[in-house]
């Protein structure tokens, strides 16, 4: 074991000593931090009050990581945040929406400075239909927001530029499908020197 796995079960002794067993509990979701939080654990360790993993341990953080991504954005200025995990939002079934909704739901998202998953809650959708019609909304503004399942144009209705698109997707998709048989073939051919 290396220098890092070493340090890593030190402090996993400390941690387990600390805040017993159940700091080792698979957690269901991300766990929340508070703007506040976050910002004292990088003030008591700029102020020389612990390590890093003095700081892991104390808190309970998961990672030395988390601690290191809050240190970088404090130096840079940039506001940290409060981080609340929503895991509800990415496991939400998608919902059917009429178009005024969709049009409603974006915009809050966006007067809201793209808070995807406060909006997904908020509006009972999952966090992809949220995102997809806010990348829509951006690139195409209200068009893009129109249901166009099942409609697809036909070849003589598209612009030069569509058409280009469609066929560089089609060739995306033979490159594909052509470096997976690759693969295939490839490992079918070490196996047989074995």
């Amino acid at each position: 074991m290396g220098k890092q796995g070493n340090v890593r079960v030190y402090v996993w002794v400390r941690m387990y000593k600390k805040h017993g067993s159940e700091i080792f509990n698979d957690k269901p979701h991300n766990r929340s931090y508070s703007k506040e939080f976050k910002e004292k654990v990088v003030r008591e360790y700029l102020a020389g009050h612990g390590s890093l993993s003095d700081l892991q341990i104390k808190y309970g953080i998961p990672s030395m990581e988390t601690i290191r991504n809050w240190i970088s954005m404090y130096n840079k200025h940039i506001e940290m945040k409060d981080y609340d995990p929503k895991p509800e939002v990415y496991m939400a079934e998608s919902r059917k929406t009429t178009l005024e909704e969709r049009k409603e739901i974006v915009k809050y998202c966006l007067e809201h400075d793209r808070d995807i998953k406060t909006t997904a809650s908020l509006y009972k959708c999952s966090y992809q239909q949220v995102r997809s019609w806010v990348l829509k909304y951006e690139e195409n503004g209200d068009d893009g927001l129109l249901d166009r399942r099942g409609k697809r144009k036909d070849e003589d209705e598209l612009t030069e530029l569509e058409k280009a698109q469609r066929k560089i997707a089609q060739l995306e998709r033979e490159k594909e499908e052509f470096r997976k048989k690759y693969e295939l073939l490839k490992k079918a051919e070490q196996l047989e020197r074995w």
